[in-house]
């Protein structure tokens, strides 16, 4: 268990430490927040630091620090120090610039930000990324979501669209969607989102102690046994795009611009932004280590390692009279960052064709046909077994290729300040590189050669720093 805690230490120490100077870069000065200053009763309405908090921390976690703990502690022991370290260096300091950079302008969408700070062609090519990402993350969550309170709470083993039951689920939770993405953010997020944050973080702790009362079994890490592990896949790049949620995640960028437009200072963006995702390292840990522990102990079958089905198990493992509380906290996360894509979707869209989303006419005009895409997308994952096996592998690749902008036009932001840019620049390089060699080696993308795409993936990250630093940061 020393890796574990020392990956604690870290996480702790870093939020502390690392944050503060973090915070030292960005010029927080006496602006009128958004929220305040436009205050439109719908998207832009001043919120306590306590419900914003709770709100963004439930908008980021989806099943990202669940699922991919499940399937990154396959890596071995070395993801209870990759977890904190990403999370502190790198997924820290993305979701606190993301935010910051929108309450700076307005509340902007993180398409307005690439466009200012990045131009155009930056613009018309990550305006179609993200829209897919928040596209593909609103119908996954539908899908996983459902199938997970169908199987829980209505003993369902038929996950068909056939099935009735798997229908009315799978309703269910698209009426609240489209309730929650069309209302003002304090009518039903701001109310519900507290309550079911506080729900999260008992779930998770219920968790941890389980680990002293049932006990715990943990690998350390052994710098020698690298290569043996559960999961055959080299760590660089696919352990950094398993386990995005609690390490590094795009998708965040798209939910802080939703949280920016309900701070009422900017002195709360440190503990909204940045310790909203150290936390969520922090449950991304714990069930990293829940997983390793029934997986040692050979507590679950061989064919569900690394599966959602995991999820159970462990609830079932170290909370045997309080699974249902677990498995309710679990259930959560994909619903409520289901939503919020939604919503950050149908913000970003009436940005882009200059549509005011004080009207409730706008904001149907968007949803209605962002809906039917979603519709045909479960579809069509339902309709072949590895249908959604594709749909999250596509997503892991366009959530982590969507922190790269986030980390350049903070840099820019960071070089015209006379701040070090370095902060940002760096990690910018580091994601151009693994999201490079992912497509370059992975069958969804080249399928070249790991060695040769390791090549290829150093080359665009050098041909990219020449280019950035004589085109953009010297112009």
């Amino acid at each position: 268990m020393i890796t574990f805690i020392v990956g604690l230490i870290i996480l702790f120490v870093g939020y502390f430490a690392y944050s503060k100077y973090v915070e030292s870069n960005f010029s927080i000065e006496n602006e009128m927040p958004p929220s305040i200053e436009i205050n439109d009763g719908v998207d832009f309405v001043p919120l306590s630091l306590r419900k914003n908090a709770l709100i963004h921390l439930l908008n980021i976690a989806g099943l990202g620090p669940i699922l991919g703990a499940i399937q990154g502690v396959l890596f071995g022991p070395i993801a209870f120090l990759l977890i904190p370290l990403g999370c502190v260096f790198m997924g820290g300091v993305h979701d606190y610039f993301s935010g910051m950079l929108s309450m700076k302008n307005k509340g902007a969408q993180i398409t307005e930000l690439i466009n200012k700070y990045l131009g155009k062609n930056y613009y018309r090519f990550f305006m179609v990324i993200v829209s897919v990402l928040l596209l593909l993350l609103a119908s996954v969550f539908v899908y996983t979501a459902g199938d997970i309170i169908a199987e829980r709470f209505f003993h369902q083993t038929d996950f068909s669209l056939l099935n009735p039951v798997i229908l009315s689920v799978y309703g269910c939770i698209f009426v609240y969607y489209i309730v929650a993405s069309l209302f003002p953010i304090d009518k039903i997020i701001g109310r519900f989102y507290p309550v079911f944050g506080f729900l999260l973080i008992f779930g998770t702790l219920l968790i941890l102690a389980g680990f002293f009362i049932k006990g715990v079994n943990l690998d350390e890490f052994n710098i020698f046994s690298l290569n043996k592990t559960l999961n055959s896949k080299p760590i660089i790049p696919y352990f950094f795009l398993t386990v995005s949620c609690g390490l590094l995640s795009g998708f965040h960028s798209t939910q802080s611009t939703i949280v920016s437009r309900t701070i009422t200072t900017y002195k709360d963006g440190k503990k909204i932004f940045y310790g909203m995702m150290c936390l969520e390292s922090l449950i991304c840990m714990i069930w990293a280590a829940a997983a390793m522990s029934v997986y040692n102990s050979r507590l679950v079958p061989d064919e569900i390692i690394g599966t959602a089905n995991v999820i159970n198990s462990i609830a079932d493992v170290f909370v045997p009279y309080l699974a249902f509380i677990v498995t309710f906290a679990v259930v959560i996360l994909p619903i409520t960052s289901g939503d919020t894509a939604l919503r950050g979707l149908r913000m970003i869209l009436g940005e882009s064709f200059n549509l005011k989303q004080k009207q409730i006419k706008n904001r149907l005009i968007i949803i209605i046909p962002v809906i039917l895409i979603m519709i045909s997308t479960i579809i069509w994952a339902k309709s072949a077994e590895d249908s959604f096996s594709s749909i999250w592998r596509y997503f892991n690749f366009v959530n982590q290729l969507i922190a790269i902008p986030t980390f350049l036009y903070a840099t820019i932001y960071l070089y015209k300040s006379n701040k070090n840019f370095l902060i940002t620049f760096i990690p910018a390089l580091f994601y151009i590189f693994i999201t490079s060699v992912f497509i370059l080696n992975s069958q969804i993308g080249f399928n070249l050669g790991y060695k040769i795409s390791l090549l290829f993936g150093a080359f665009i990250v050098f041909v990219f720093l020449i280019y950035f630093v004589f085109k953009k940061l010297k112009n």
